[in-house]
């Protein structure tokens, strides 16, 4: 068990800190499925923008842990000129708040959302995203 002293000099992780946990998360995923993510970028910010918050309905700016933004490969065919590219972004607040009322580790809360968010690019079903999520999960656990 730990104690108050070993909370003491603790801070909550940075916006850079929370990329490199996303990008580990990302380095862990299936070889194959990193493969078909090509292009697909990775963004953190502390919370979702206005317009974002607007579009998706959200009641507060907590309401969001990511976001995948772009034309998902279910729906695509070619990219359009001046299209944006497919991006995720995680939010660090609210992923932070989120850690704090559940028990999870904050490692497996990102993959979880990475992976979630990612889905949506490749249309994948909740059975394959906790496929996808196990076999991360065995690789950092392992």
């Amino acid at each position: 068990m730990s104690t108050p002293t070993d909370w003491a000099g603790l801070r909550a992780p940075s916006l850079a800190e929370i990329e490199a946990l996303a990008d580990a998360a990302f380095a862990a995923l299936p070889e194959e499925f990193r493969h078909l993510c090509a292009g697909v970028r990775i963004h953190v910010d502390d919370f979702p923008d206005e317009e974002t918050l607007t579009e998706m309905d959200c009641a507060t700016e907590f309401d969001l842990l990511g976001l995948f933004r772009g034309v998902g490969l279910a729906q695509s065919g070619e990219v359009a000129t001046g299209q944006m590219p497919n991006a995720v972004w995680l939010y660090r607040r609210p992923l932070l708040d989120y850690w704090a009322e559940h028990d999870e580790s904050l490692g497996h809360l990102v993959t979880h959302v990475l992976v979630h968010e990612i889905g949506h690019h490749f249309g994948l079903s909740d059975d394959d995203m906790a496929e996808i999520e196990a076999a991360a999960d065995a690789i950092t656990d392992g």
